[in-house]
């Protein structure tokens, strides 16, 4: 069966390069063009039937987005892929990150306790859209549209471990200077406030603030997140510029297990954080 006419993937010297190890996005995106073209539909059809533009059919088989579980169902089972796309989602999921985060990534969505010390911008599992996209849009070099968009998605995907059943442990230190520097604008941080507030008040989280006036601070090195697995491991997760390193040696993670409890006594009792932080969102 021949080709349906379109203009070819190579012939678009436009399109973005793929994010550096991203290449199970290209795997992915060869298998679902075979088995697009073998069921004989044309992209502009083969979108329709699925609700999805020409130019996204297009991302998603040039490896330049990464497809929603959702849509790789769909497509799986219009084709007839007899599950091989489907058997890819997880891996596809994955590659939505940047390179140096997808093992971290891994473990955090598998947490039983998480427990975040933020110093810069606001943890991840707590940005809003408006933020995180005034967030990576401020990286540089800067990212292209598609990647800026697929990180984006993988940002808020993150946050589906808040509303996770069974319920993990969460619970974050964010230093006062980070909740007062006002990224992407007074409005963007008026709505991350209202967001930080409201998932301080669920059950299973408890947030923190450090006040910039206290005279001691028990973590100067910098950010981590603790992470508990369901199997009981206990791994320390450190990022610094487009670097990362998980610590799983016991005599590291005790380290920044202490640095983190002390932290926590340090700061804002998490009722006196929320206060701290309505009185915030009064200013803004």
């Amino acid at each position: 069966m021949s080709e349906p006419t379109e203009r070819p993937d190579d012939d678009d010297p436009g399109a973005p390069a793929p994010d550096p190890g991203s290449g199970m996005l290209r795997v992915f995106g060869r298998q679902l063009k075979r088995f697009r073209v073998r069921a004989g539909l044309e992209r502009s059809e083969f979108g329709a039937r699925l609700g999805y533009s020409v130019s996204t059919i297009a991302a998603y088989e040039q490896g330049r987005r990464v497809p929603p579980p959702r849509f790789i169902d769909q497509a799986d089972e219009l084709l007839d892929a007899g599950e091989v796309l489907k058997e890819m989602r997880e891996e596809v999921a994955r590659a939505q990150y940047p390179a140096f985060f997808r093992g971290a990534a891994k473990l955090e969505a598998e947490a039983v306790e998480l427990h975040v010390y933020a110093n810069q911008a606001v943890p991840g599992l707590l940005q809003t859209p408006e933020y995180a996209r005034a967030v990576f849009g401020m990286w540089r070099p800067l990212l292209d549209e598609d990647t800026l968009a697929q990180r984006v998605a993988a940002r808020l995907a993150r946050q589906g471990i808040l509303s996770r059943t069974p319920m993990p442990t969460l619970s974050f230190v964010i230093e006062e200077a980070t909740l007062r520097r006002p990224l992407g604008g007074a409005a963007v941080m008026r709505g991350q406030l209202e967001q930080i507030l409201l998932i301080g008040h669920q059950r299973n989280v408890e947030l923190q603030v450090m006040p910039t006036a206290r005279e001691e601070h028990a973590a100067l090195g910098g950010p981590f997140t603790l992470i508990e697995t369901k199997e009981g491991r206990r791994i320390a997760y450190v990022e610094a510029h487009k670097d990362s390193r998980l610590h799983t040696e016991r005599g590291a993670v005790r380290e920044f297990e202490e640095q983190y409890g002390i932290l926590r006594a340090q700061g804002l009792t998490p009722r006196e954080s929320l206060t701290f932080v309505e009185k915030l969102l009064g200013e803004t």
